[in-house]
């Protein structure tokens, strides 16, 4: 399982998970006439995966993700994990 994150168009980002092939799964979001977030925002493209065994893990992380700010998840894609911490939403209270 992949979660995954793209770039919209207009600059906005997508977060999902699929058990197919990445590039399929890009492709789909790019050209099939489905109505959905990304079909009013293409071109889209392919910024961040990880890859899990277990379902229930990457629907919980795609869950985690889809709740980050867009600097956190500029953050991810930058791969900065260790900036991650200091731009949850919890750390930005307590200051």
């Amino acid at each position: 399982m992949t979660v995954y994150m793209l770039r919209c168009a207009d600059g906005s980002f997508y977060v999902g998970s699929t058990k197919q092939e990445i590039e399929a799964r890009v492709w789909e979001h790019n050209n099939l006439p489905v109505d959905g977030y990304t079909a009013k925002r293409r071109p889209v493209s392919l910024v961040f995966t990880e890859s899990y065994e277990r379902i229930t893990d990457a629907i919980a992380r795609e869950r985690q993700i889809k709740g980050w700010s867009r600097k956190k998840k500029e953050a991810l894609i930058a791969l900065s994990y260790d900036a991650l911490p200091g731009l949850s939403r919890r750390s930005h209270l307590t200051r």
